[in-house]
């Protein structure tokens, strides 16, 4: 779901801000001028049903879970949609990394600025985690511990949901006592979680700045005192009107609620990809059978071939009740979001030793069918219904216990001060930790991704040395550390994810630590071309250019062996974690990826940005900056189903804005046939042909109509909560008559090459406005050619997981851009510790 909080500030400051810069257009042209606005569905974006718990079938072995590897919501209109150029730049995303290689000593100069690295002997120490799970971006790990109280694994969820971080975090400096009141024992006092918090709470929780406040714990310990108020759980399943049904050859099926939820899932998906999926329509009819043995048909048909089931019915029906929602009126469906925020505003914040702390994720997952992430195996299976009873609750002593919102009590409730997940529970389909943290922009979460950005900083003391080491290494007679070398040369200049092993039921994703024969090919002199499923299950190839000693190790390393064998059968990514620790504390394999992603995008920056351009100019070249790194990393997408659609529509846009630059120059020959020979005015609007004119004028026609009607409408609502009478459906019709008056006077000055305003300015003002109105159209361009370039890399992930986001902080105040026109209203809500970075600090 798309919202306010996840759509970029400078999205609409930038549409504003060019309506305003449009002013006499619009006003003189009576609507011409600026109709290429950025619609709602231009607007860049952000983040059921219930019932009774089906059978559940025989427990489906464990699968490691799979992350988005992308996120397209925090990129604002300014910087056009997340894209990438075509993996046919694969020798862009070996050579940009090699650059900054060679010149990493030249930018890798000490930080400046208030925001600086805490010294090494302030960071608190990692965890020692010798094979972390590279399934997941470093941003998403579940918290490590050493002393947990519980034994509950971390991992990643399979769908891409899973919330956390990692747990490390920087101490922070000492505060004024005035921000922090403390009891005798030294511990904050916990405000209650009832009732309304005062205005005094409210401003101090404003002014709580973690990453300058004095750390309260010690040692392993993440908090004192913890409230909350648990999960939110889905409402039950709602059986279906009883003229709604599926039907078996034919026939109609009269389900149970149990199988009928079950059938549901599916036949909401009826028109999407999914369903034309052989495994997923294969997972969900087997789980579904299952289902039906406990609860069958009660007119006793039996249900035994997927291809004799006819959902339709029920898509049909669910169709009809989202159009009915959709077609609700503005006030209702704001009644209706107040009532559901209502319900859960007491779940959305929890208390963490004195402060109110946003939680993020509190809504337990409905029950559904498993999507997954790319060719995953288990897609179309079954996610049952979370019950209490399947939840474990951590919350600090001695605080009132949360009674669920749905009958049951609660599995288990914890104390656990080490770790800072509210809540847990395994989801079904690959036996996954599910997990309830804190929002991104929460004082924990905020330590975590600082630590995890110093600590790649880090590394920029070591790198030479073990770059010096690995590449020694590649020559080793020792083959178990000639293949560690080639590993980390892989790691190091390719970004390659470091990869674990997989189990048979789990999608068959690699890195580079479990790539095996038939994944690597070797063409002479010294090309290796890359061919796997990554990450997410997206294809990773690259055709690249090797060292001559690195090109020779991985002929040695598949000899003798066949396609399905590891190509690195000495090395794996314990063993490769265990040797970098011995070079930094809490170095991993995925350190590099997170150092080499920033340091990329900070030599990136440093040459692409020009010193004289336009602010839409200097917004392309970060999002160059962006691609690059993304590329690096293989942050790949599909191209948007509705690319081509919205490309149409800006094409349009940008034929709008030319037919309001045509119609001033008419006004201005009108005025004076002189203009006629002036170069900047006598060329005509090529890709403007009578057909689309006569077009573009009717669809205007149409919403200036549409919009005196909304008004007219608008206007008698006010007067009716006033208590006067309406006006009169006479009036309405005089400004639609009016309307069309005006617009038959605009196609009498078609082909004339004269036009008239229906108010007369200076001349001066026309040439003014046609000056601006030729700026907008370079924007748009801009706009255009960036969209397009990025129509297949996604920059998101890179943006929220792998870039240093004080980077972007000082490139906006070293070039005067906005923030707001990069960073979304989440991520600065995420980032705010890097905002205070200096415009002279580097990575």
């Amino acid at each position: 779901m798309s919202s306010d909080e996840d759509t970029p500030l400078g999205t609409l400051a930038s549409t504003s801000g060019t309506k305003h810069a449009t002013t006499d257009c619009n006003s003189s042209l009576n609507g011409f001028a600026d109709h290429s606005a950025m619609s709602e569905d231009e607007m860049p974006l952000s983040q059921v049903n219930g019932g009774q718990t089906p059978v559940r079938p025989l427990r489906r072995k464990r699968d490691s879970g799979q992350v988005s590897d992308s996120s397209d919501d925090d990129v604002p209109l300014a910087s056009s949609s997340p894209t990438k150029p075509t993996l046919s730049v694969n020798t862009q995303a070996v050579a940009t990394p090699r650059a900054v290689l060679d010149k990493s000593k030249q930018t890798n100069g000490k930080a400046k600025g208030k925001t600086k690295a805490p010294p090494k002997k302030r960071l608190k120490r990692e965890e020692k985690s010798v094979v972390p799970d590279s399934s997941g971006s470093e941003d998403e790990r579940p918290p490590a511990r050493r002393r947990s109280k519980t034994k509950v694994k971390t991992e990643d969820n399979a769908d891409g949901t899973t919330l956390g971080g990692e747990e490390t975090k920087p101490k922070r400096k000492s505060v004024p006592k005035k921000e922090t009141k403390k009891e005798d024992s030294g511990t904050p006092k916990p405000k209650s979680m009832k009732g309304e918090e005062n205005d005094e709470a409210e401003e101090e929780e404003a002014k709580y700045r973690w990453w300058e406040a004095q750390q309260e714990n010690d040692g392993e310990e993440k908090w004192q005192t913890l409230e909350h108020n648990g999960v939110i759980f889905p409402p039950p399943y709602e059986p279906l009107p009883s003229h709604v049904r599926m039907k078996y050859k034919g026939k109609e099926v009269d389900l149970p609620p149990e199988s009928e939820e079950v059938a549901g899932f599916y036949a909401a998906m009826l028109e999407t990809d999914h369903a034309k999926d052989k495994i997923f329509n294969r997972n969900f009819f087997e789980d579904w059978l299952n289902v039906l043995k406990n609860h069958p048909p009660r007119n006793g048909i039996k249900i035994t071939d997927f291809d004799l089931c006819d959902f339709r019915p029920m898509y049909e029906y669910f169709e009809t009740e989202k159009a009915k929602k959709k077609a609700l009126s503005a006030a209702e469906k704001k009644e209706l979001k107040k009532q559901k925020d209502a319900m859960e505003e007491k779940y959305t914040h929890c208390l963490l030793d004195g402060r109110k702390e946003k939680v993020g994720n509190f809504r337990v997952e409905p029950p559904g069918l498993f999507r997954g992430r790319g060719d995953h195996p288990k897609k179309g299976a079954l996610k049952f219904r979370v019950r209490p009873e399947d939840i474990t609750l951590n919350i600090g002593e001695g605080v009132p216990l949360p009674v669920p919102n749905m009958p049951g009590n609660w599995k288990a409730v914890v104390h656990d001060k080490t770790v800072t997940w509210l809540a847990n529970w395994v989801e079904n389909v690959n036996g996954n930790y599910k997990y309830v943290f804190l929002a991104a922009g929460s004082s924990l979460k905020g330590q975590s991704d600082m630590s995890k950005f110093e600590k790649s900083r880090e590394l920029k003391k070591y790198v030479d040395r073990i770059r010096i080491d690995y590449t020694a290494d590649l020559k080793s007679k020792v083959m178990a550390d000639r293949q560690r070398a080639t590993a980390m040369y892989f790691i190091d200049r390719l970004a390659l994810r470091a990869g674990n092993e997989k189990g048979e039921d789990e999608a068959d994703t690699v890195g580079c630590c479990s790539l095996r024969c038939e994944h690597v090919t070797l063409e002479a002199p010294n090309f290796i071309v890359f061919d796997f499923l990554g990450k997410d299950s997206i294809r990773y190839y690259n055709r690249v250019p090797v060292d001559a000693q690195v090109f020779k190790n991985v002929r040695l390393c598949k000899e003798n062996k066949e396609d399905s064998d590891n190509l690195f059968d000495r090395v794996n990514t314990a063993l490769l974690n265990k040797h970098l620790q011995s070079y930094m504390k809490g170095l991993t394999a995925k350190v590099f990826r997170t150092y080499n992603a920033s340091i990329t995008f900070q030599q990136q920056l440093d040459e692409g940005t020009p010193k004289v351009a336009t602010l839409q100019e200097k917004l392309n070249a970060y999002n160059h900056a962006n691609r690059m790194v993304a590329i690096l990393c293989n942050h790949q997408r599909s191209v948007p189903k509705t690319h081509e659609q919205s490309m149409g529509k800006m094409r349009d846009r940008l034929r709008a804005l030319k037919y309001d630059h045509m119609k001033l120059r008419h006004v201005l020959f009108n005025l004076d046939p002189k203009y006629r020979k002036v170069k900047q005015y006598a060329d005509d609007e090529s890709d403007l042909d009578d057909e689309w004119i006569v077009e573009h004028e009717e669809n205007l026609k149409k919403k200036d109509i549409e919009k005196a009607e909304k008004k007219f409408a608008k206007d008698n609502e006010k007067l009716v909560e006033e208590g006067k009478k309406p006006q009169d459906e006479s009036i309405l019709q005089e400004k639609i008559t009016a309307i069309e008056v005006e617009f038959e006077r605009i196609a009498k000055e078609r082909g004339t090459g004269r036009a008239s305003l229906k108010r007369e300015r200076p001349v001066e003002r026309i040439e003014d406005s046609i000056q601006k109105l030729d700026e907008k159209i370079k924007i748009f361009k801009l706009q255009m050619d960036d969209r397009e370039a990025g129509k297949e890399v996604a920059l998101g992930t890179s943006k929220i997981n792998y870039l240093d986001p004080r980077i972007t902080a000082a490139w906006c105040k070293t070039h005067n851009v906005p923030i707001e026109k990069i960073f979304s209203k989440t991520l600065l809500t995420k980032f705010p510790w890097a905002m205070e970075a200096e415009s002279d600090w580097k990575f």
